[in-house]
């Protein structure tokens, strides 16, 4: 069973937990037989695509807002890549690369390395459902 946090715990990793650097990890994209590496959003840009995804108007943007930002491997920025594939706008290169449903699944992989949707789980409902097993 997990153990509560305890004041003294927290204290004890305060210089590790201040100096947490931003996690990232490589997926393998099979229409591109090839892998790539993305790093967590901040803060402010999951928030800032949570908040496209609720608007009508900008929903449709929001997972390749946050691709094109936490895409580090291959830099999606690189203008020279983007002259190449003909983008109008910079953010037109992840729709160029990813299939549709790609580009929800790399979004997804992102917010989680944030912690958004995994990381953290109800002790409660877990201690029934092993105790129903």
């Amino acid at each position: 069973m997990t153990q509560p946090l305890t004041i003294e715990q927290l204290l004890e990793r305060k210089e590790t937990l201040k100096q947490r650097k931003k996690r990232s990890i490589r997926l393998r994209v099979d229409s591109l037989n090839a892998s790539i590496v993305i790093e967590e959003p901040s803060r402010a840009l999951a928030l800032e695509a949570m908040e496209m995804a609720s608007d009508d108007m900008k929903s449709d943007l929001a997972d390749p807002h946050i691709i094109y930002q936490c895409v580090v491997e291959p830099n999606l920025k690189d203008a020279e890549l983007q002259k190449a594939f003909g983008c109008k706008e910079p953010i037109d290169i992840v729709g160029m690369i990813f299939l549709p449903g790609e580009i929800g699944a790399i979004a997804g992989h992102a917010l989680q390395l944030a912690g958004y949707g995994s990381g953290v789980s109800k002790i409660e409902d877990k201690i029934n459902d092993d105790l129903k097993n």
